[in-house]
């Protein structure tokens, strides 16, 4: 395991014991929680893209306000829907991002899932094109936006205008390297090898819509494998990344236990439902004291198969609590999957701090 990083769907309202009710206080409470995430030592900061919901649903300026406050820390989102994107403003929205960051940019880009407007990217101004499906559209518009950050000319130049260039002109700014940073965020074995293919990296998402009967994790593993030896295949000359999400919640004082110890006896299993009619297995939640939870982990196939762990946070609860639970994990539970914070050695298998 080599970079963890917290994920949050940035949730807001006024419901009982909210400390994040207002859109304005989960902006600044996820700016505020990515310094602290730096500060532990974490690698990534990441948002759940989300539409007419209380949740983040403009990342750019987010991201952008964290990456002026840090220095190290990756920022990113898991993930983007991009049936919602007009792919040349995001082009450019993306790479400006970049670009304050240094470089530090990780975009999460998917199909998107289940929302609650019905036909919610027409509402934005976007329908699939004859022939297409939801999912069609969503790779259309993910081709355009990576010719778009590759530097690609996009639109005819004027000549009269543009000092006498004629061809295609590419948008700007661009932020070099970028192009090697998108992900794609999918949901089941088939999705995964095609976006090898292309070259994105693989976000798991944390539910699979296929069902073969085997632990989540396993499922989840076997897709990894897929996806690795597909990018094998394609012969891409840089190493792909490999993310998975995981609920990770340790009970270390009367707190935690007051918010989670309920879940602990509840949410401990694998959950199979149907999505949009599809058969889909979803993750259990890690929940319990950390030395557990640090074993549980440990044998978790797919942890063990990727190299970055996003760990969900209830940002609800504010940034003390998920500053100090996300403390924990890096103090008592992330060392025994290989992982130390930045600047320091990772210990040796079988070794804790």
């Amino acid at each position: 395991m080599q970079r963890i990083g917290f994920l949050s769907f940035g949730h807001w309202g006024p419901g009982q014991g909210s400390r994040t009710r207002t859109a304005g206080e989960a902006l600044l409470q996820g700016i505020e929680l990515a310094v602290a995430a730096e500060e532990l030592g974490m690698d990534g900061a990441f948002f759940r893209v989300h539409h007419f919901a209380r949740q983040q649903a403009s990342p750019f300026p987010l991201l952008a306000a964290i990456a002026a406050r840090t220095g190290r820390i990756e920022m990113g989102t898991a993930v983007i829907d991009m049936r919602y994107e007009n792919p040349l403003y995001m082009a450019e929205e993306a790479a400006a991002t970049d670009l304050i960051s240094g470089g530090r940019l990780q975009l999460g880009i998917s199909r998107g899932s289940p929302e609650p407007a019905r036909n919610g990217a027409a509402a934005f101004g976007y329908s699939p094109e004859a022939g297409e499906s939801d999912a069609d559209m969503a790779r259309r518009h993910t081709a355009q936006f990576r010719q778009a950050i590759s530097g690609a000319g996009v639109a005819e130049a004027d000549p009269r205008y543009a000092g006498g260039a004629s061809g295609r002109l590419p948008v700007q700014p661009q932020s070099p390297g970028l192009d090697q940073r998108i992900w794609w965020g999918a949901g089941s074995r088939n999705t995964a090898v095609w976006a090898a293919g292309l070259g994105m990296n693989l976000m798991s998402s944390t539910l699979l819509t296929e069902d073969t009967g085997v632990p989540f994790d396993q499922l989840q593993a076997e897709q990894i494998q897929l996806f690795r030896e597909a990018w094998t295949a394609a012969g891409h000359a840089h190493q792909p990344r490999v993310s998975v999400s995981r609920s990770v919640l340790p009970i270390v004082d009367g707190e935690d236990s007051r918010y989670f110890g309920g879940s602990a006896l509840r949410d401990v299993r694998d959950q199979v439902g149907i999505i949009d009619g599809v058969t889909a297995r979803f993750g259990k939640s890690y929940v319990g004291e950390p030395d557990a939870l640090a074993e549980q982990l440990a044998a978790d196939a797919a942890v063990q198969a990727a190299d970055t762990l996003l760990l969900t946070v209830p940002n609800q609860l504010g940034v003390d609590f998920n500053a100090k639970m996300l403390g924990n994990i890096a103090r008592y539970i992330a060392p025994a999957l290989g992982w130390a914070p930045a600047g320091q050695a990772a210990p040796e298998p079988g070794q804790s701090r």
